[in-house]
C-alpha cells in the first residue's frame, strides 16, 4: 500500500482522534479591542525569513509559590477562586479533544482523555475530592491564551508552552511536561533531522512557533503552513509536503496512527508545558502549583506518565518546580 493510499485510510478512520489542532506552539496575538485579530494567517508556503526573536524578559518556567498547605477538600478557603469553583460544583478546563494520548476524545466512549485532561483531574480532586467534578470545554489552540484570560474556563491544560509572550497575559503553572520539537517524515527517509530538509516542504499549522521555527531553521527547508496539524497529516499522506515538525508528543500520536510515518532526530527547542489562568487570581496558581508539588512527590505524576506514555519508554523524573 502506497503512502498516499495508506493516508486516506488513516484519515477516513482516524480524523475524529487525530486532527491534532492543539499544538502546543503558539504565535497568535489575543484578539485586538475590536475584536479582531492583529495578524493575518501565514500564506500556504514560503521561504525562511527573518523571525522575530523570543521574548526573553522573564524566566518562563517560574511560577508562583505556594503558600502553607493544601486545604482538605470541600474546604476551600472563603473568599478563594477555589471557593467560587467550589460553589459551582464543577471545575472547567480548557483543552483540545484531538490530541492524542495528551486530550482527544475517545470513539468508544465519547469522553475527552489523555495526559493533559488528568492534570486537570487532578485540580478538580485537590477542590472536590472528586476528579469528576470537571467539564471539559473544547477550544481552539489558537484560543488557550484568551480563554484563560478572559475566564471562559478555569485552567487551560492544552500541550501549551508557557513563554514570556503568554505570561504577559495569563498565569502559568509550574512546568508539569517537558516536551521539543522533532521532525516527522516517511518510513523509508534518510533525513535524520531539520538539517536534511534543506529546500523541503515542511509543514506546521498557521500561527504556531512550530511554524516560526521552520522558517527560522539554518537548512532553510520551505515552510509550508496548514489550519491545524491534523491537515499537515494529510498534506504528508498525500505526499504534498515532506515532513511535518512541531512537538515531540503531537508527532509521537501521528506516528502511532501510521506505520509509513518515523519521528527522528534530537529535540532542537524546548517547549515547557504550563497550565494557563487568569492573572485575577493569583492564589489559585498557587493552589495549582502546590497541587503539583504534592503529585510530584507521591507519585501521581510519574503514574499519569506511565498511564498514557508508557509506551515510549521509562518515566523521567517529573520536571522541577522553580519558583519567582
Amino acid at each position: 500500500m502506497t503512502r498516499t493510499r495508506m493516508g486516506l485510510a488513516v484519515v477516513a478512520t482516524g480524523a475524529i482522534l487525530l486532527a491534532l489542532a492543539g499544538c502546543s506552539g503558539d504565535s497568535s496575538p489575543l484578539p485586538s479591542a475590536a475584536g479582531r485579530a492583529t495578524t493575518t494567517t501565514p500564506p500556504p508556503e514560503q521561504a525562511p525569513g527573518k523571525a522575530a526573536a523570543p521574548d526573553k524578559s522573564c524566566n518562563p518556567r517560574a511560577s508562583l509559590k505556594p503558600t502553607g498547605a493544601l486545604p482538605e477538600p470541600g474546604h476551600m478557603p472563603a473568599g478563594t477562586y477555589m471557593a467560587e469553583i467550589q460553589k459551582r460544583g464543577r471545575l472547567i478546563l480548557g483543552t483540545s479533544q484531538d490530541t492524542l494520548l495528551f486530550s482527544s476524545r475517545n470513539p468508544f466512549t465519547g469522553k475527552v482523555e489523555g495526559f493533559d485532561v488528568d492534570m486537570g483531574r487532578q485540580i478538580a480532586e485537590a477542590i472536590f475530592g472528586n476528579p469528576d467534578k470537571i467539564q471539559i470545554k473544547v477550544i481552539g489552540y489558537d484560543k488557550r491564551v484568551s480563554s484563560a484570560a478572559d475566564g471562559s474556563v478555569d485552567i487551560v491544560a492544552d500541550t501549551m508552552t508557557a513563554n514570556c509572550e503568554r505570561w504577559k497575559d495569563v498565569n502559568f503553572s509550574t512546568i508539569y511536561y517537558e516536551a521539543g520539537q522533532k521532525v516527522l517524515v516517511s518510513s523509508d527517509s534518510t533525513a535524520k533531522g531539520m538539517a536534511d530538509l534543506g529546500g523541503k516542504r515542511v509543514c506546521a499549522a498557521s500561527g504556531s512557533t512550530s511554524y516560526d521555527n521552520i522558517a527560522k531553521a539554518p537548512s532553510k527547508p520551505i515552510a509550508v503552513a496548514r489550519a491545524a496539524f491534523g491537515d499537515c497529516l494529510v498534506a504528508f499522506q498525500q505526499n504534498e509536503v515532506d515532513a511535518i515538525s512541531t512537538d515531540d508528543t503531537i508527532l509521537a500520536g501521528m506516528a502511532a496512527q501510521d506505520p509509513y510515518a518515523k519521528v527522528v532526530g534530537a529535540k532542537f527547542t524546548e517547549e515547557p508545558y504550563g497550565m494557563a489562568m487568569s492573572q485575577q487570581h493569583p492564589e489559585f496558581t498557587r493552589f495549582v502549583n502546590a497541587v503539583l508539588a504534592k503529585n510530584r512527590a507521591d507519585g501521581t505524576w510519574t503514574e499519569t506518565y506511565k498511564r498514557w506514555l508508557g509506551a515510549f519508554g521509562p518515566a523521567p523524573t517529573p520536571p522541577a518546580a522553580e519558583y519567582r
